[in-house]
């Protein structure tokens, strides 16, 4: 199938097994591994886990679009494995009192929001959205957020330097995170009037 991207052309495959899956397949698997560590507080681990996501998160969209490797599943991967990395990092930092708890309502209140568009999208007979780069850019700012955060609960130089740089991607996260959902909303409001302009004789 082909799908038209800012005026690009991309076809996207049926295919499962690509490198891009690969790396999808094992960021989810890594999920509970991180929210185990982080819980334990395994820190050294929880840290690899977490900068292990946000690498293969940036090659597996690069190389997608790079070698012509996008696919369905992919585009149902992809953003699964990024909402657990950030929904297991919110409760694990928040449980050990790491980050607030309005932190993790605002995070999570968006989340509420998307999950409400998408029903209202399927009972109108559209299946999801196209990911934007600025929830893509959302993302990034808060995987890079949340290692430094982890390293700001110490108690040294190290900590002292990652906790204003954290809380400068986080807070960057979390307005792009929104900005982001306004932006699918508007998104969701052209297809559909498209799609009653055209069911409409």
């Amino acid at each position: 199938m082909e799908v038209e991207n800012a005026g690009e052309r991309h076809v996207v495959s049926e295919r499962l097994l690509t490198i891009p899956n690969v790396l999808s397949v094992l960021r989810l698997l890594g999920v509970p591994v991180f929210l185990w560590a982080i819980l334990a507080e395994h820190d050294g681990l929880a840290l690899l886990l977490l900068l292990f996501s946000g690498v293969t998160d940036y090659l597996d969209g690069k190389i997608a679009r790079q070698f012509n490797m996008e696919s369905r599943l992919g585009q149902f991967l992809d953003p699964i494995a990024d909402r657990l990395y950030i929904l297991t990092t919110l409760v694990g930092l928040a449980w050990r009192e790491i980050i607030p708890v309005w932190l993790v309502v605002v995070l999570l209140a968006r989340e509420a929001v998307m999950a409400l568009m998408l029903v209202y999208l399927k009972s109108k007979g559209q299946v999801g959205l196209p990911v934007h780069f600025v929830g893509k850019a959302a993302t990034f700012n808060l995987l890079y957020a949340f290692p430094l955060l982890l390293l700001a609960h110490r108690d040294d130089w190290v900590g002292d330097i990652a906790r204003p740089v954290g809380w400068g991607f986080a807070w960057w996260g979390v307005v792009l995170y929104w900005l982001a959902a306004v932006l699918y909303a508007v998104h969701a409001r052209i297809v559909l009037s498209q799609r009653t302009r055209v069911a409409t004789p």
